[in-house]
């Protein structure tokens, strides 16, 4: 927690509530910049994993497969609650993976639509 010089920590005696609120504030404000670097190194990965989707679509394309594959999504889904340590609950971290790859079958969607229409954009 970032503090002021002579400041207490909240909580303690001492220290004006307008020191103690400073210092929550800093505190915030460092676990918000933590969350942003965490944020970016999110958002690579994401768009690695656009692309790898994108392959993915390009081959299915290719050998005629549908984009919806529940049993793969299913093993994904049990992958990653395996590997979940918290403190997201399994349920929560399964929300965001469906979500995710939802994201990634539209994206798998637009490479065989626009290879079709013969966009490549």
């Amino acid at each position: 927690m970032a503090r002021i010089e002579g400041e207490t920590p909240l909580g303690t005696a001492g220290g004006t509530p307008a020191l103690q609120l400073l210092a929550y504030s800093m505190d915030i404000a460092d676990w918000r910049k933590k969350i942003d670097e965490i944020d970016a190194k999110l958002v690579q990965m994401l768009n690695q994993r656009a692309r790898a989707a994108q392959e993915i679509g390009r081959l299915k394309r290719m050998r005629e497969m549908p984009i919806y594959e529940p049993d793969r999504e299913r093993i994904v889904l049990e992958q990653v609650q395996e590997q979940n340590q918290g403190p997201l609950q399994h349920k929560h971290l399964i929300q965001i993976y469906e979500r995710i790859m939802d994201v990634m079958r539209n994206v798998q969607k637009d490479e065989i639509v626009e290879k079709d229409r013969g966009d490549g954009k």
